[in-house]
């Protein structure tokens, strides 16, 4: 018989699985971190490389290579499509849900870790994260799963060799985070655990793995991350370990990233859309944790106060930003709404939970006119109307499932059950999403059959190029390298004068000026299409072809 937190991890794990694989492989990546990521992949089984990354047929030092090295395997499998490339994410994610529901079932009781894994799968962007090909999922996996595993490792309850064998398996995975996405996974770990374990010491709760075991669990740590990174070293010199850990980890936080920044208020708007629908949850369940907190006993509402904080104020003052990277602290909202929920269910903060839960009718509008809002004032409003039925549906839907959520709560009987009222609509909201409003979406993206017309009209020794347009990773993923990238005029001129034949995407306002150019050459120039559509055009494709430039 299986015991209290392996029922609530496998449960936890399943519910991940039901919300993240189905419709996985529908349509097309997105542009532009997916494409890319996808390509790195790719070329490791074109190159036969399993060192050095690759990028359009260059050396490519920005990630580590875990997510690369575990997307080939199943690209290699199942074919480099969208499926293989997001399923090392998928994985990852339904890992996060069953570790989470373990841990939180351990120490608050079974009920307490499913409605944790339950409400970690369903929120928006736990759900969005665990469906894209990029190493995110990877790296928050690490995280949480070093966090929970040196929790156990400092508690004072359980025997030394338990103590010492979650801290060793604390820093593998500290070493799966350094291979996903660098040193950003033991920074967090140590500044998360550090400040609990000071806050620890106060409380006067607090044990500690033996030196042997701190010894075993560096060699562990290093014995896993240093093979590559040696290498990596050996064969292209040490410059490109400095590239990979300085500019693109360091530097990201020091500085500006292709840029990638944002208000110092920037990730309060993330995590309240990223933790829809439970977010309405936190202001109440947080207050519960402090008021946890101050108990002697209080050791886990403590961690996740913490988690939650520390990482958020860590990305808040970091130069580059982008939504993804305050995702780690997910699975520490959702151990301090579950505990919450805990509360509600034996009798305590009723009327709070009323008023919280009254409140996500309110946000699903005030994210409805935003979205309408934006969209306007972006000129996205012809792009959005193909998704108008999805757009309703999900809003009513949502609307709905927070009403009985409000009702299930209100009523004494059914208030244990309306944490899995809101989980089931907000994961019928995912899967919508994945299955219906994805796929819709899917005639918005111009570069996939552009990609597609030069796929299937293209003669051997013909150059791809693009310019002035997004989409040079599409381009490449869904063509093959290299493809040129054009910056000026005299790009255009030395692409279209080197070879026989020219592939140019480009901006629809400049497809006219470019075939122009490329006839004033003596060559034949035509724009083949443009997309995603003639009456809204992203893109154009010029093709050129004919004799060759003249001399000079």
């Amino acid at each position: 018989m299986r015991s209290v937190p392996a029922r609530a991890a496998l449960l936890g794990a399943l519910f991940a699985a039901l919300v993240t694989l189905p419709g996985l492989g529908v349509g097309t990546l997105w542009d532009n971190s997916e494409t890319a990521y996808g390509e790195v992949a790719r070329e490791i089984l074109l190159s036969r490389d399993w060192v050095v990354m690759h990028l359009n047929g260059q050396p490519w030092f920005v990630q580590p290579p875990l997510y690369f090295w575990i997307a080939a395997f199943f690209a290699k499998l199942f074919g480099a499509g969208t499926f293989a490339l997001r399923l090392p994410s998928a994985l990852a994610t339904i890992a996060m849900g069953g570790a989470v529901g373990y841990a939180t079932a351990r120490i608050a009781g079974e009920r307490a870790g499913m409605i944790a894994a339950i409400v970690l799968s369903t929120s928006l962007m736990q759900a969005i994260v665990g469906r894209l090909a990029i190493m995110d999922a990877l790296l928050d996996f690490s995280i949480a799963a070093a966090v929970l595993w040196w929790y156990r490792a400092f508690e004072p309850s359980g025997s030394a060799r338990r103590r010492d064998t979650a801290f060793v398996c604390g820093a593998f995975a500290l070493a799966v985070g350094t291979l996903a996405k660098g040193p950003v996974a033991p920074v967090i770990t140590v500044l998360v655990v550090g400040v609990w374990l000071l806050w620890e010491r106060r409380a006067g709760r607090i044990a500690g793995p033996r030196f042997g075991a701190m010894l075993l669990a560096s060699a562990v740590f290093v014995g896993a991350t240093l093979p590559w990174f040696v290498a990596l070293g050996m064969r292209v010199g040490p410059g490109a370990i400095a590239e990979l850990i300085g500019h693109y980890t360091f530097g990201r936080y020091t500085g500006v990233i292709e840029n990638q920044t944002g208000p110092v208020w920037y990730y309060l708007p993330v995590v309240i859309l990223g933790f829809f629908p439970w977010i309405a949850f936190v202001p109440v369940a947080a207050a519960a944790a402090l008021a946890d907190a101050r108990r002697a006993e209080g050791g886990f509402a403590r961690l996740a106060l913490v988690w939650t904080v520390v990482p958020f104020a860590f990305f808040t003052f970091a130069s580059t930003k982008l939504p993804n990277y305050v995702a780690m602290i997910l699975p520490a909202l959702a151990i301090l709404v579950a505990l919450w929920f805990e509360r509600v269910r034996n009798g305590a903060d009723r009327r709070a939970a009323v008023i919280s839960a009254a409140t996500i009718p309110v946000f699903v509008g005030c994210v409805a006119f935003a979205i309408g809002a934006f969209s306007r004032s972006n000129r996205l409003d012809v792009d959005l109307a193909v998704l108008n039925h999805q757009l309703l549906f999900l809003g009513i839907a949502m609307l709905a499932g927070s009403v009985l959520t409000v009702v299930a709560i209100a009523r004494r009987s059914t208030a244990p059950w309306s944490p899995y009222v809101l989980a089931l609509t907000s994961g019928a909201l995912v899967l919508f999403i994945a299955l219906v409003a994805e796929p819709a979406a899917e005639p918005l993206k111009p570069i996939p059959p552009i990609a597609r017309t030069i796929d299937a009209n293209r003669k051997p020794g013909d150059v791809i190029a693009i310019g002035g347009v997004s989409g040079g990773n599409g381009l490449i993923f869904y063509t093959l390298p290299p493809v040129r990238d054009i910056k000026n005029n005299a790009g255009f001129v030395s692409t279209v004068c080197a070879n026989g034949g020219a592939w140019v995407v480009t901006r629809p306002q400049d497809a006219e000026r470019l075939t122009e150019l490329a006839r004033s050459l003596r060559r034949t120039a035509e724009i083949v299409m443009e997309a995603p559509s003639t009456l809204h055009p992203r893109a154009a494709l010029i093709r050129v072809a004919g004799p060759r430039c003249p001399p000079g």
